[in-house]
């Protein structure tokens, strides 16, 4: 959201975000190297270097990007087939409950971009300097 509220050619430092958000830059980092390596933002390198978007707000749908970002969404043992041992999986219904409301959240989530997270963008801009 910081980059889409900034000129679409301005690069800007992974530090400066780091520090509005209060977050670890080299946290931060890692999270730019994956956004970078899926296409979501562009980075350069150098001195006069940094990061933007890396296509247009309108074509980053959140319920995509929550999915690149995520390895998998085992909340719980019995999501993940391979390595399940929970004793109870062959009679619990918790997993069917669980697995309705993952894909409730991300339902909702694919109905959005990134441009509809920043229709106040002058009013986002103004909080992130």
């Amino acid at each position: 959201m910081f980059l889409a509220t900034r000129q679409k050619e301005q690069l800007v430092r992974s530090q400066e975000i780091a520090t509005i958000y209060g977050i670890p830059n080299n946290h931060l980092i890692k999270i730019v190297r994956h956004l970078s390596r899926l296409g979501y933002i562009e980075t350069v390198r150098g001195r006069n270097g940094g990061m933007r978007l890396g296509t247009s707000t309108a074509d980053i749908n959140i319920g995509r990007v929550v999915r690149d970002m995520e390895d998998n969404f085992h909340i719980v043992e019995c999501f993940n087939r391979e390595g399940n041992a929970c004793v109870i999986s062959g009679a619990c219904r918790l997993q069917g409950v669980l697995s309705e409301a993952m894909n409730s959240f991300l339902s909702v989530l694919d109905k959005y971009t990134l441009q509809d997270l920043v229709l106040n963008k002058d009013q986002l801009y103004a909080l992130l300097k």
